[in-house]
């Protein structure tokens, strides 16, 4: 009886420790998230990571390199400065 208890109080225990680690992780990919912004330009044919206008319908779907209503996440405070032969990136949709 005592092994039986202690092999459920180990299983409860793991289960504590897994969903707290579980836990930890997704605090993190909130702040990594937060650390990123939407870059609409800069993005090459196909490797938008979403909205690239009319006729598309997310990631992936862009059909022209620099797409100006397509974006990809890109680190914050880094957008404007990225340049592209069609000009900077831009934290709003941009035409063409």
């Amino acid at each position: 009886m005592k092994n039986r208890n202690a092999a459920i109080a180990a299983i409860a225990l793991a289960a504590l420790a897994s969903g707290a680690a579980f836990a930890g992780d997704m605090g993190m990919d909130k702040k990594a998230a937060k650390a990123v912004e939407k870059c609409y330009g800069v993005s090459k044919a196909g490797e938008n990571d979403c909205a690239a206008g009319p006729g598309t319908s997310c990631a992936g779907t862009s059909k022209v390199d620099y797409q100006g209503s397509a974006w990809k996440n890109v680190p914050k405070g880094t957008c404007t400065s990225i340049k592209t032969p069609k000009g900077m990136g831009s934290l709003k949709p941009m035409k063409g």
